[in-house]
């Protein structure tokens, strides 16, 4: 087989391919026993019609487009391993010679991965952010222990106070009308939480089992639901149960209970260093995001159109699939928002375009900087993450050559190596003003 690979345009590549005709030949024959077993020919038995035969009956030109149908995308594959082209999309293929006796001739013009031009991604300069972690942020989380542990006490009687889980049934009017999505039954709502709109829970609050009172609030201009986006609202809320939180005092016994350490200060130290380790790792996470979004904006590319909306379509799926899991549908979600797919897809563009160009500079990046995973790395990644799924290294590794999954492990190490490539070849000042954790 030969096979030349000529750029026509600037992300388009055109190949031609020659297969020999022996190939073609065996193709064709290949097809004839496969047609031959569902055509019936008077004066023959199913599946025993000479070729000659058959060829005038349904005409020579569908034993060809059979044979075809299996060589050329074959041809393709092997013309695109031979050439080193980087396909981005499907190909459109023209037949220019295909008979017996001769050597198949074809074109296929396809869209391929774009040269990139790097700017300057080594020696850039920028400014670590360093976190400071104070008493008030270990008691912070110290709190956070307490409320996760704290018993569930059912009241009998009382009023709702911030803090407590209120049982309660709902019903929201705008203009004396109820509204999709304004009713609920049994819904425990924690007051203070915020996960109602804003002024619903404070009105809850002082209400007491069995009361029904209505609650005035208007929705927020920039609210999901277009609909309902700065209308005023009433909810007829009536109070069917009263949940208060009984916390434990926080001492050595609560330590014991909630860690594996016997003091309080044990705990206490505990949780501090791993906020320091947590304020490390974000500090690590924004210097590595702002040194991949300067050597991205110091780069030029033209990105096919092809691989921005193949992003676009996996990130309206990652959408669908997480909307799923709430039990909506994405069709739900445009139909709160008043949006469309179209325009749903048009928003997410620019978003996509970046997403498809800083991949695209990492790989250059590891490319021209050799940037490999070495078999000693590929196996140390596979035991640590079958170690996490607690599963056999052995077997995890057969897995994840089965599904074709190997490459994501070689891309993960890859990717990692190259991020701290562009960290240790930056210039990093340190922030001597310290931010407050978050």
């Amino acid at each position: 087989m030969k096979a030349n690979a000529e750029r026509i345009e600037k992300n388009t590549v055109l190949l031609e391919v020659e297969v020999d005709a022996e190939l073609f030949s065996q193709a064709v024959n290949k097809a004839y026993r496969k047609i031959v077993k569902n055509v019936n020919v008077p004066g023959f038995r199913k599946g025993k019609t000479p070729r000659h035969i058959l060829e005038r009956y349904i005409g020579k030109e569908v034993l060809y487009e059979e044979a075809m149908e299996t060589l050329v995308p074959e041809a393709y594959l092997e013309a695109v391993k031979d050439t080193g082209i980087e396909p981005v999309d499907k190909p459109q293929v023209e037949i220019v010679q295909a008979e017996e006796g001769k050597p198949v001739v074809f074109k296929a013009t396809v869209q391929v991965k774009p040269e990139i031009e790097l700017g300057q991604y080594k020696e850039l300069e920028v400014t670590k952010k360093s976190f400071k972690i104070e008493d008030e942020d270990v008691q912070k989380e110290l709190e956070r222990l307490q409320n996760s542990h704290a018993k569930l006490l059912t009241l009998d009687e009382g009023t709702v106070e911030k803090g407590d889980i209120a049982v309660i049934d709902f019903l929201g009017k705008i203009d004396g009308k109820p509204f999709k999505g304004g009713e609920g039954k049994d819904y425990s709502l924690e007051i203070g939480s915020r996960s109602f709109i804003e002024g619903f829970e404070d009105q809850v609050i002082g209400m007491s089992i069995n009361e029904t009172r209505d609650i005035q609030v208007t929705f927020p201009e920039n609210y999901q639901a277009k609909e309902l986006a700065g209308k005023d609202a009433t909810f007829t809320v009536t109070v069917k149960g009263i949940k208060r939180k009984e916390l434990a005092q926080l001492d050595d016994e609560f330590a014991k209970d909630v860690s594996e350490f016997d003091t309080l200060q044990e705990l206490k130290d505990d949780i501090r260093n791993k906020l320091i380790q947590a304020a490390e790792n974000r500090g690590n996470f924004l210097l590595r995001r702002e040194l991949l979004d300067k050597a991205v904006d110091n780069a030029v590319v033209e990105i096919p159109e092809s691989m921005i909306e193949q992003q676009i379509g996996q990130m309206v799926a990652n959408m669908g699939n997480s909307f799923a899991r709430q039990g909506l549908s994405i069709e739900d979600y445009l139909k709160y928002s008043n949006s469309s797919i179209d325009k749903l897809r048009e928003e997410m563009r620019p978003e996509a375009e970046r997403s498809v160009k800083t991949a695209l500079v990492m790989e250059s990046i590891s490319k021209a900087e050799g940037i490999t995973a070495t078999d000693e790395e590929i196996q140390a990644e596979i035991e640590r993450v079958a170690s996490a799924y607690r599963q056999d290294p052995g077997e995890f590794r057969k897995v994840l050559e089965s599904e074709g999954s190997f490459g994501f492990i070689t891309e993960s190490i890859i990717k990692e190596k190259t991020f701290q490539f562009l960290v240790d070849n930056a210039k990093i000042i340190e922030d001597t003003n310290l931010q407050a954790a978050e």
